[in-house]
């Protein structure tokens, strides 16, 4: 049974403010336990060990939603069939989600298996290989590009594998080929482990997905653990936002394709980049440069306009295909867990929220390459 009564722990929090209404007691009555799951932890703040989150929790693992879920995980051990990284079908960003919706570590045999073949198959530089065909590639093979590599050791690690030697190995992986590009200090696009192939773009130009998907890996781990200069690494993830009239990464740009999410959340956008650099309120703290605290707070504001409705929830706008029985998977109705994972997002960056209400999103600029100043969001357009 969903809980009726909000945490006694709760305040309202800053991101109400910005949303135009509360919709946590909505989410606390919706039909998705995922959704329930998610507002209880991230919006709520309660413990893992309080009885309405275990209540969540366990019918996170009963719902029939979630067992659909791990019936599409595949089998690593014979390729994924998929058309990207990005795809939803690609087993790590499958993985994700069921993370996201509260799936934990033990839950599933069907997940654990999987974790346990990927392990097996782990390179001797200490990065870890999916198994497919790639340009230029006649016959599928296993290998490895940095999208592969942190892909999987994100979800080695959300579900409970960091002490495990060989992930500590590819994390110290990870870190080491952390390098100086022409940006700055990030993680660029390394070239396939066994074709040579690499992704399209300048070879010194950082890349950033791979950039993101790093800062989200080591955010999870205790600060200890974590390689030194993150965020340095982080402020040039956020440069990317502030130069894009001028330059544009290739392949990533910042229109609205960026700042609209397309569910499930896979790839880079607005909603990525704040799930990564939210983990880092050192960006905006302790005396934070006031540029990058700027470009938070535009791209926040860019999230808002461009995925909220008036009431504070998600009605998807973008969404791939095979998912229309999950709520984010259609456009047609509120969306109970894409509204409670974007409001999570949010929540880190409380602190901005003085400077998001500042933003107008019909003042930004554009992308390089576009008309000068950003296509609006469709509620604002008329």
């Amino acid at each position: 049974m969903a809980p009726r009564m909000r945490s006694p722990k709760h305040v309202a929090p800053a991101w109400q403010g910005l949303v135009g209404g509360d919709p946590v007691p909505w989410l606390l009555d919706s039909t998705e336990p995922a959704a329930r799951w998610v507002a209880l932890t991230a919006l709520l703040g309660c413990e893992s060990d309080e009885p309405a989150v275990q209540s969540a929790h366990r019918e996170v693992v009963t719902d029939s939603a979630t067992r659909e879920l791990i019936g599409r995980l595949p089998d690593w051990t014979a390729g994924d069939k998929v058309s990207g990284h990005n795809s939803p079908a690609f087993a790590p960003n499958l993985l994700n989600l069921l993370a996201d919706m509260g799936v934990g570590p033990g839950d599933f045999g069907e997940i654990e298996r999987l974790l346990d073949v990927m392990m097996a198959h782990q390179e001797e530089s200490g990065r870890f290989p999916s198994y497919g065909a790639i340009p230029g590639g006649e016959e599928p093979a296993w290998g490895a590009l940095l999208c592969d590599n942190h892909a999987v050791l994100e979800v080695l690690v959300r579900f409970g594998r960091a002490e495990d030697v060989r992930v500590r190995g590819g994390l110290e992986r990870m870190a080491a080929d952390l390098t100086d590009t022409a940006q700055g200090r990030a993680w660029p696009c390394l070239p396939h482990s066994t074709m040579g192939w690499r992704g399209p773009g300048r070879k010194n130009d950082f890349c950033p997905m791979v950039t993101l998907q790093a800062l989200r890996t080591f955010a999870r781990l205790a600060p200890a653990a974590r390689p030194a200069g993150l965020l340095d690494v982080a402020r040039v993830a956020l440069r990317a936002w502030r130069v894009r009239g001028t330059e544009k990464p290739y392949q990533f740009g910042h229109g609205r394709q960026f700042k609209t999410v397309k569910w499930p959340a896979t790839w880079y956008s607005a909603y990525a980049e704040l799930d990564a650099l939210g983990r880092y309120p050192e960006l905006w703290r302790n005396g934070a440069a006031r540029e990058d605290t700027h470009a938070l707070a535009e791209i926040a504001g860019c999230l808002i306009a461009y995925n909220l409705t008036p009431d504070g929830t998600v009605t998807p706008r973008s969404t791939y295909r095979g998912f229309e029985s999950y709520s984010f998977g259609q456009k047609k109705q509120r969306s109970p867990l894409a509204t409670a994972l974007l409001l999570a997002v949010l929540h880190r960056l409380d602190d901005l929220a003085p400077g998001v209400v500042g933003v107008n999103v019909l003042k930004l600029a554009s992308s390089k390459g576009g008309a000068g100043i950003a296509v609006p969001p469709p509620d604002l357009a008329k």
